[in-house]
């Protein structure tokens, strides 16, 4: 019997090109060869590629999603996405993918360009009665806000950040007025909306979650200790952060974690393996930072500690929801 083909799709147009090119990496270490022929697809301004052996890459026919490889004409069967950023975490590629037929591993295009501004979707989750931090966003990078007013508002200190981006790329903890302008304007570099947000204090946790057998799946709550002010693209990618699972914390509070992830994933109708980010408050309630629908995938990220933790294999879960996708 034929192998499906299955693209492990990275690259992408934002700053998290290269993290999403490590997650890529993890991806096709885990899925080897069997039960799929599983192939890198790299999405890049200058074009789309497959790499075939050696490293070596041949166009992708963006009318069908295919390559031809030793005089064979290949189409793929099933798109993992592990793009972080734009197009692939925006609902684009969602979108392309729907047009054209193929099956994918994240949520539908509404889903991805709901989750991927963060601002719109915290308050969507809001509606369900899920805390959130108090936030304001700014479209218009080319008038200056009111920072006086967003202090009274959100205090001191505070945090800044581009509303659609991630890896905490362009994201400043402000805890002097005159600094507040200046990171508002480093964060519309990245992109065309800014979320100027409450700090949160308390202790802070993710927690991953993934559908199999038509049962959503809650893994084990990582507790997460920035040695910098936050956890920031350093603390991410550098080591600059200490990361426990299972997380510190009660019993009773890793379940309300769980139920609340799995709540979340219900909410959004929502595809494949997330990872939701909270702060847990000196009153003991979570308070939602955002919802990631393309989780790093690196063999130190934290949905690989989780499902280790959880005494599953990566292969396991990555092939369950391949093959489930393949059979609708």
């Amino acid at each position: 019997m034929k192998k499906p083909f299955v693209a492990v799709v990275a690259g992408g147009y934002s700053g998290e090109h290269s993290v999403s090119l490590k997650s890529a990496a993890g991806i096709l270490s885990w899925l080897g060869q069997d039960p799929f022929a599983t192939f890198l697809v790299l999405i890049e301004q200058e074009g789309w590629s497959v790499q075939i052996a050696d490293g070596k890459r041949v166009p992708l026919d963006k009318n069908d999603f295919s390559f031809e490889n030793e005089g064979e004409r290949i189409r793929f069967d099933y798109a993992y996405i592990t793009i972080h950023g734009t197009p692939g975490e925006n609902g684009l590629l969602q979108g392309y993918l729907d047009m054209i037929g193929i099956p994918y591993s994240t949520g539908d295009t509404l889903v991805e360009s709901l989750t991927f501004n963060k601002y719109v979707c915290n308050r969507f989750l809001s509606g369900f009665g899920i805390r959130i931090a108090d936030s304001v966003r700014l479209t218009e990078s080319a008038v200056l806000p009111d920072a006086e007013g967003l202090i009274v508002r959100l205090g001191l200190p505070l945090f800044v950040k581009p509303n659609v981006g991630g890896s905490s790329i362009a994201t400043t903890k402000v805890a002097q007025p005159d600094k507040l302008l200046p990171a508002i304007a480093q964060a519309f570099v990245e992109g065309k909306e800014v979320m100027v947000e409450r700090l949160i204090i308390g202790t802070e946790v993710t927690c991953g979650a993934f559908r199999r057998e038509g049962k959503i799946v809650a893994l084990p709550v990582t507790e997460v200790v920035a040695y910098n002010e936050f956890f920031d693209f350093d603390a991410k990618y550098n080591g600059a952060v200490e990361e426990i699972t299972p997380a510190r914390i009660s019993d009773d509070l890793t379940v309300a974690i769980q139920r609340l992830t799995t709540a979340i994933y219900e909410h959004l109708n929502a595809c494949g393996i997330i990872r939701v980010d909270y702060i847990i408050e000196a009153d003991g309630v979570p308070t939602l930072l955002e919802v990631n629908t393309t989780p790093g995938m690196t063999p130190t990220s934290f949905i690989p500690q989780q499902v280790r933790a959880a005494g599953m294999e990566m292969k396991e879960v990555l092939c369950s929801i391949i093959q489930e996708g393949l059979s609708h």
